[in-house]
């Protein structure tokens, strides 16, 4: 679980920078960029946990999360035109997160014991939500709404994990099979620009 917590905090750097990133771009000050990365940092796994009454909440019950966000502001306003060519690095980084929050959700959601449906979008919720909260708050359409294959990645994999945990195979394994999807997919979107279909007009109209 120690590898599964780096990469989570990893994922949480990641996705701190890119809200960061988008405030910077929206010209917020700098307390708006603080509430921007940290809402698309952790908002996902804070819903999740409001959503099912756990608690401490996610970021309260680990100040690492606060570290890390706060480190992830500080470093994109000292290095921003650094940051840009590492894009592949970072997109890296943003897909091995939601693949860790989709499951870790996921997880989170069978040992409250909810249905698996349930818990399948709690797992979901916990990869996205972050990024949705994001782009409302700076006037944005959400990314999941009309770009990328992002949650249906994230669904996916949430699928794979509830049909391999149910056969009883060892967790780690699980684990890994399931985000090794949710990333094989979403490269896979991405480099071959793949969307879902988008509804153009009446099925039964002229």
């Amino acid at each position: 679980m120690e590898v599964i917590y780096a990469i989570d905090i990893a994922g949480t750097f990641a996705f701190a920078i890119s809200g960061a990133l988008v405030a910077i771009r929206k010209k917020f000050d700098v307390f708006g960029v603080i509430i921007i990365a940290f809402v698309t940092a952790v908002g996902g796994g804070m819903m999740r946990d409001v959503l099912i009454n756990a608690h401490p909440i996610n970021w309260i019950g680990d100040i690492n999360y606060i570290w890390t966000i706060l480190t992830a502001v500080v470093v994109t306003f000292l290095f921003r035109s650094k940051i840009a060519p590492l894009r592949k690095t970072m997109f890296l980084f943003d897909t091995i997160g939601i693949s860790v929050f989709t499951l870790l959700g996921v997880q989170k959601g069978l040992n409250f014991n909810l249905h698996p449906f349930i818990a399948l979008v709690m797992g979901m919720s916990s990869a996205v939500m972050g990024g949705v909260i994001r782009d409302v708050l700076t006037n944005e359409i959400p990314l999941i709404f009309h770009r990328e294959i992002y949650a249906s990645a994230c669904l996916t994999g949430g699928v794979v994990y509830l049909l391999l945990h149910s056969l009883n195979i060892n967790e780690d394994a699980v684990f890994v099979i399931s985000a090794s999807i949710i990333i094989l997919v979403r490269t896979i979107a991405v480099q071959y620009k793949l969307e879902l279909p988008r509804i153009k007009k009446d099925i039964f109209g002229k």
